[in-house]
């Protein structure tokens, strides 16, 4: 329950920051946002499922709103607040501008920071082997470094020993080339803190700061990251947390991929020939009776996984012709002989409903369970090396290069168990079956890429994180589609009757006083070959209609065309996306603005999400095509198979509750607070003219419109 001393925390807070803001009106649904968000945290609906879901339109302030949910609540029952995030930019608010708000005016004394990666910091010992020149410091470039890369790294130690920098690469001042920052990245197989020489790396100290914070901000796939390793091991405990997972939206995609495995075979069989040396190296620096047994049997079961290997990469060669012949097509448009040509250089194919040959699938049980002994000989291995060192009978200089190397080999067996695994495995009937396909990798070498990747992943969720977690606040500024919360519920693992609770909260903006959305007639659907043209002929009207004009294709080469036309017709000042860069095109569009000049971005799909012009900086709003996408990923095509196999209708089930989330996203770019105004143009007839039209009109916020079909 919610005691009374939580609950005067969280008033007496809002109303200090209220006191310290400028034109501050409390909002009834900023109001209404922290109270459920405490119930439910508290167990008022559901003492053992305190789970809520939030759709939170623009301007309701829903970060002030968790912030307060949370944060009293958690200092009092001495949990901690995991906030998520998918981008660096919500990211960057939160820390740089929300929580230090938050904490300077509420009166909660609380402490938060900004957890990353462990890659994202550079190991100090590491980084000092790198700069020293001594034949015996045991570090060596793959290629000898050029002296431009030996003045960076002396210049990375000389800010890291000078307190200058703290070590993380996003707050290097220059850009590091990818060669140069893996060879002095933290790792978790050598940067240790119980050596002595790693207890003051930046990635332990920043751990130190997480171990005294209240509040922790992170990303999507850090928190997956630590869920997959069963929860506690990077971040605290899930029953020790509060989760925040903001921009939810995003979570079910982060998480199919964080479950995803791929392997090329050639490259797998390169490093599996490689990692016996390192376990004879191993055993001959370690000189102990117990290293032997594990070094020996490493390298026959290496022999075997070879062996193994290099069938499969012969079946596959056999039988590429059956493989990556002609794509054709089932009457719904999705791949029918799963068989889909990239491009010149790259093809690939997908097994139909999943199901792989048995010859395959048996090979697939032997790297299996190779793998897997593997996997634990190298293991022991890496484990007798580091009791070596920690006993004082082997060098540290000498040893961390093994350990390294044995770390990435540890990495490299645990993706390709895990790929095997999901090639060895029998689907559930009544379940979604595991999307597995194969790439032919042409070019410099031949290769084929194995890859496999759950369709769903609810079920995951639901035992990783829901099942297991002190509480969980899922919100987004579009987490609906078509005014339901069915579609997110299935991809997130939640359902209806387990206790989760649901809101929706709409903007507090005047929509119907401050935008018209205009459907104007139009000749063209979109797929005929003349719409084009059409956009052509019609778009410079419409841009007339304001200052400062934002148009959102679907596709590159139809902004590009578009463009092209509408330069040579006028000195029309378009910035295209792709031509420059997104943060020069938005300072170059301000500029315009800010002189009262007239100034229009072309942008695709990705200028739809995230992109903040609030005022005057837009007030034309253009949106050419619904933004439908076929599914051509593999995951994709075997989720719309699947549920063909069922009885269902892919794009009703899963392409238009889609659009309407991105559709949502794209009419959200014109009103960033409640004194913007302009208008939205839509340019696809399909509204009015196909059934599920309306259910897409009708889920946007409630625009004054204009029909004139």
């Amino acid at each position: 329950m919610l005691t009374d001393k939580v609950k005067e925390v969280i008033r007496h807070s809002y109303k200090a920051i209220g006191n310290n803001l400028e034109n501050f009106t409390p909002r009834k649904q900023q109001t209404f946002l922290i109270a459920e968000i405490a119930k439910t945290l508290a167990g008022e609906y559901d003492k053992d499922r305190k789970i809520i879901t939030i759709e939170a339109g623009t301007g309701t302030g829903k970060s002030l709103a968790y912030s307060l949910g949370s944060i009293p609540l958690a200092l009092m029952r001495q949990k901690k607040v995991c906030i998520s995030t998918a981008t660096v930019a919500l990211q960057e608010q939160l820390v740089d501008k929300d929580l230090p708000f938050l904490r300077e005016h509420s009166g909660i004394n609380f402490q938060f920071t900004l957890v990353k990666g462990r890659q994202r910091y550079v190991c100090r010992q590491k980084l000092s082997q790198a700069t020293d020149e001594s034949p015996q410091a045991g570090f060596t470039f793959a290629e000898k470094p050029k002296a431009s890369d030996l003045n960076t790294l002396k210049a990375m130690a000389k800010a890291l020993k000078d307190g200058v920098w703290q070590g993380d690469i996003d707050s290097w001042k220059e850009h590091l080339p990818h060669y140069i920052w893996q060879q002095v990245q933290c790792d978790k197989h050598s940067c240790l803190k119980h050596l002595a020489e790693h207890t003051h790396c930046p990635f332990h100290k920043a751990r130190e700061t997480m171990d005294l914070a209240d509040v922790l901000v992170i990303n999507h796939s850090l928190l997956l990251a630590d869920l997959e390793l069963g929860g506690g091991r990077i971040l605290p405990a899930p029953d020790e947390c509060y989760y925040i997972i903001d921009e939810a939206h995003h979570l079910p995609k982060v998480a199919r991929d964080f479950s995803s495995a791929s392997v090329t075979i050639k490259g797998a069989i390169d490093w599996v020939t490689k990692c016996q040396e390192t376990g004879d190296k191993i055993a001959k620096l370690v000189k102990s009776q117990a290293s032997i047994s594990p070094s020996i049997k490493l390298a026959d079961d290496c022999q075997d996984l070879l062996v193994d290997l290099r069938k499969v990469f012969t079946f596959i060669d056999n039988n590429s012709s059956l493989y990556f012949g002609q794509e054709q097509q089932d009457k719904n448009g999705f791949s029918k002989t799963n068989s889909k040509v990239k491009d010149k250089e790259e093809k690939l194919y997908r097994f139909e409903n999943g199901v792989i040959p048995q010859t395959l699938k048996n090979w697939a049980e032997d790297l299996t369970s190779s793998s897997k002994k593997c996997l634990a000989h190298i293991n022991k291995l890496y484990k007798l090396l580091m009791d070596a060192v920690k006993e004082n009978e082997v060098q540290l200089y000498l040893a961390e290069p093994l350990l390294a190397e044995a770390g990435f080999m540890i990495q490299r067996f645990e993706n390709l168990n895990s790929l095997w695994q999901m090639y060895e495995k029998t689907d559930h009937e009544k379940g979604a079956p595991l999307a597995r396909w194969i790439e032919m990798i042409k070019g410099k070498r031949h290769d084929y890429l194995f890859s496999a990747s759950p369709i769903e992943v609810g079920f995951m969720m639901e035992d990783m994180l829901w099942s297991k977690c002190e509480g969980a606040v899922l919100c987004s500024a579009t987490i609906m589609a078509l005014n339901s919360f069915e579609h997110f519920r299935k991809q997130a693992g939640l359902s209806v009757n387990d206790g989760s609770q649901y809101q929706s909260v709409a903007s507090p903006f005047d929509y119907k006083r401050n935008a018209q959305l205009l459907v104007p007639k139009m000749t063209y659907e979109p797929s005929a070959g003349q719409f084009t043209d059409e956009l052509i002929e019609k778009l410079p009207k419409f841009l007339a209609q304001g200052r400062a004009s934002l148009v959102l294709f679907s596709s590159y080469w139809q902004m590009e065309k578009v463009a092209d036309a509408l330069r040579e017709k006028s000195k029309s000042p378009i910035l295209v996306q792709g031509e420059h860069s997104r943060q020069h095109i938005i300072e170059t569009h301000k500029n315009r603005c800010d002189k009262d000049q007239e100034s229009i971005i072309f942008g695709t799909q990705s200028f739809s999400e995230g992109l903040d012009l609030p005022g005057k900086y837009l007030t034309n709003l253009i949106i050419t095509k619904l933004p439908f996408s076929v599914p051509t990923s593999p995951v994709e095509e075997a989720q719309a198979e699947f549920i063909t196999t069922r009885g269902g209708n892919p794009f009703m089930s899963l392409s238009v509750p889609e659009t309407s989330k991105k559709l949502i996203q794209a009419s959200g770019r014109l009103l960033r607070n409640e004194r913007d105004e302009g208008m939205i143009t839509l340019l696809d007839r399909r509204v009015v003219s196909k059934r599920y039209g309306k259910q897409l009109l009708d889920s946007l916020p409630p625009f004054e419109r204009v029909i004139e079909h």
